[in-house]
C-alpha cells in the first residue's frame, strides 16, 4: 500500500460553511461558493494514504492554484510511488521536496517563493535534500529559479510529469534538470491518479489538458499548451473503477470541457488534418457525457470548467436527458460588456450569452448557473461595468466567483492594454459585483425552502459534528443531523431554513439511489 501525502495551500477566506469572503491581496477575489472548497483547516497541512512496502526514499510535495493543480499532484504521487517514493508530512525527512505552482495569481507565486525559502532553509542543514518546482511557475520562470536565483535543483512543466524518474537520476548525480516541453499528445490517461486528499465519495477526473481558448488576461494557453483530449475509453475505465472504490461523484475536468474532442490523439486545431474515418469516429463532449453517464448509471457527473462560446445544445440536452447528471453549469463570462468582451478576447457576445441562459432555462428549468467575473479589466468604464450588473440581474446566478484585474507577465493584456484602472475603482466595482451576488444567492437558496432535495452525504459538517454536510444536484451545500445515515448514501432531506450558501434541513429517507 502507498503512503502518500500532499501539503495544500489555496489563498481563500472561510466565513461559514461553503461560504467566502472578499480577500483584497493584490487579485481580491471573493467566493460565494465553489465546487469543491478545500478546507481552510487543511491548509498547510500534509495528506496522507498509505505506504508502499519496500519503498524507502521520502517525498514532500505541496499545492497551490487550481483543481487541475491538485489533479497533477496525484498523478505526480502515484509515478513517484513506483520509483521508491513514499511520501511524509514531515518536512525535514524529506529527500526530495516538490512543490506543484500556479502562475495565474501574483499571490500564489509570491506564497511559493516563500515557501521555496523555507525549504532552502531546511536543506542548509540537510545538503542531500533536493528541490524542485513543478507546474505553471516551472515553465515560465525556469530560467530565473534554475540559473539567476539557483534556489532550487529541478524544473518540471505540466507536461513533463512522466520524465521525472530521469530527472530525479540527474539531481541525484549532482547536476540540474529541466524539463518544460509542451506536449502535443500528453494526457496522462495511462495513469492511474492517486487519490489526495480525498473524502472517499467524489473524485475529480481530468478530460483534457491545456487550451486554445487565448483570453487576453489567462496564462493557461503558455503555461499549459495546446489543447488535446484524453481517449474516452481510459476516461470510462477510470470512473468505473473509481465507482468499483466506493466513490459516487465525479468531476469531469478540464480548462474548457465543452471543447473535449478525440479523434485518436493530437491537437484539437488539428481536427481539421484528421482522415475521414476518424472524424467520423470522433467523440465530442455530449458523447462523452452520455458514455460516462451509462457506463455508471448510479454515479453522480458533473463537469468544469464551460466556455460559453464552445458549450452546445446538445451537451444541455444530455445532461436534461440523464437523471445522473447533475443540473449544474459553471459558466463564467467575465464581463457583461461587449467592448470588454472583445478587449479580452472572449469569443461570445452578451447577445450571444444571453441566448445560452435562455436556452439552459428551457431545457433543465432548474440548472442552477455560477459564474467568473472581472472587474477592472483595462478600459472598462462605468457604462461597461452596469452592463456587467445588468448581466447579472438577467442571469442572477446561483453563486460566483469574482475577481479584481490584475496584470500577470507573459498574457497578451499584459503586452498590450494599460491597466488603466484606478485599484480604488476596482475594488468599488468589485464590491457592487459581491453585493449583487449575495443577494441573488440568497434568492436562489430560498426558493429552497419548503422543498425536499437529493444529497449526496459527503462528509461531517464543518461546524457540528452531529450534521453531516453534502450537496445537491445543484451543488448548493446541505447540512442535516446525522441520524443513521453514512457518508457515500443519497438522502432526502427537507428544507427548513438557509443561509446565502447554505441549505439547513432534516433528513426525510433514502433516495431512489439508496
Amino acid at each position: 500500500m502507498r503512503k502518500l501525502c500532499v501539503n495544500f495551500n489555496c489563498q481563500i477566506v472561510i466565513k461559514s460553511e461553503n461560504e467566502l469572503s472578499l480577500q483584497i491581496l493584490d487579485r481580491s477575489y471573493y467566493i460565494h461558493s465553489m465546487e469543491k472548497v478545500i478546507d481552510e483547516s487543511l491548509q498547510g497541512t500534509a495528506m496522507l494514504l498509505d505506504s508502499e512496502k519496500g519503498n524507502s526514499r521520502k517525498l514532500y510535495i505541496e499545492s497551490y492554484g487550481c483543481q487541475m493543480n491538485f489533479s497533477d499532484s496525484e498523478i505526480v504521487a502515484s509515478i513517484l510511488s513506483k520509483e521508491g517514493f513514499n511520501t511524509t508530512q514531515v518536512l525535514e525527512e524529506a529527500d526530495l521536496v516538490l512543490v506543484n505552482t500556479c502562475s495565474i495569481r501574483e499571490k500564489a507565486e509570491t506564497t511559493v517563493r516563500k515557501r521555496l525559502e523555507k525549504f532552502n532553509a531546511v536543506k542548509k542543514n540537510k545538503p542531500e535534500m533536493k528541490v524542485g518546482v513543478l507546474g505553471c511557475m516551472a515553465e515560465r520562470l525556469k530560467s530565473q529559479l534554475l540559473e539567476e536565483e539557483k534556489i532550487v535543483d529541478m524544473v518540471v512543466g505540466p507536461d513533463a510529469y512522466k520524465d521525472l524518474p530521469n530527472l530525479i537520476r540527474e539531481i541525484d548525480d549532482g547536476r540540474q534538470a529541466v524539463n518544460v516541453i509542451l506536449s502535443k499528445e500528453e494526457t496522462y490517461g495511462d495513469i492511474a491518479p492517486v487519490r489526495l486528499n480525498s473524502n472517499g465519495v467524489t473524485a475529480f477526473v481530468s478530460i483534457t489538458r491545456g487550451c486554445d481558448n487565448m483570453c487576453t488576461f489567462c496564462v493557461v494557453p503558455f503555461t499549459r499548451g495546446r489543447e488535446r483530449s484524453r481517449d474516452p475509453q481510459s476516461i470510462v475505465a477510470e470512473v468505473s473503477q473509481l465507482w468499483e472504490n466506493g466513490y459516487r461523484e465525479v468531476t469531469l475536468l478540464g480548462q474548457n470541457v465543452d471543447s473535449y474532442l478525440w479523434y485518436g490523439g493530437g491537437l484539437k486545431k488539428d481536427f481539421e488534418k484528421a482522415s475521414e474515418i476518424q472524424k467520423a469516429t470522433a467523440v465530442n463532449f455530449a458523447q462523452l457525457l452520455k458514455m460516462v453517464a451509462e457506463a455508471q448509471p448510479g454515479m453522480r457527473i458533473r463537469f468544469s470548467t464551460s466556455n460559453p462560446q464552445d458549450m452546445t445544445l446538445d451537451v444541455i440536452e444530455t445532461m436534461a436527458a440523464y437523471d445522473n447528471i447533475c443540473n449544474y453549469i459553471h459558466l463564467p463570462v467575465q464581463s457583461g460588456s461587449n467592448s470588454v468582451l472583445r478587449a479580452m478576447n472572449r469569443l461570445h457576445t452578451r447577445e450571444e450569452y444571453f441566448e445560452l441562459i435562455d436556452n439552459i432555462r428551457r431545457i433543465i428549468p432548474d440548472c442552477a448557473i455560477s459564474q467568473d467575473m472581472i472587474a477592472g479589466f483595462p478600459g472598462e468604464t462605468e457604462e461597461d461595468h452596469r452592463d456587467t450588473l445588468s448581466l447579472m440581474e438577467y442571469v442572477q446566478y446561483d453563486f460566483g466567483f469574482m475577481f479584481a484585474y490584475s496584470e500577470r507577465p507573459g498574457t497578451l493584456a499584459a503586452r498590450k492594454l494599460a491597466d488603466d484602472v484606478p485599484q480604488e475603482t476596482k475594488l468599488r466595482r468589485l464590491r457592487e459585483i459581491i453585493d449583487l451576488q449575495q443577494k441573488h444567492s440568497h434568492l436562489r437558496t430560498k426558493a429552497y425552502l419548503g422543498k425536499t432535495v437529493e444529497v449526496l452525504v459527503e462528509g461531517p459538517s464543518k461546524k457540528s459534528e452531529e450534521e453531516w454536510m453534502g450537496r445537491n444536484s445543484q451543488n448548493t451545500v446541505v447540512v442535516f443531523p446525522k441520524g443513521n445515515y453514512k457518508p457515500g448514501e443519497f438522502v432526502d432531506v427537507y428544507i427548513k431554513d438557509c443561509t446565502s450558501a447554505t441549505l439547513i434541513g432534516e433528513a426525510v429517507g433514502y433516495t431512489k439511489h439508496g
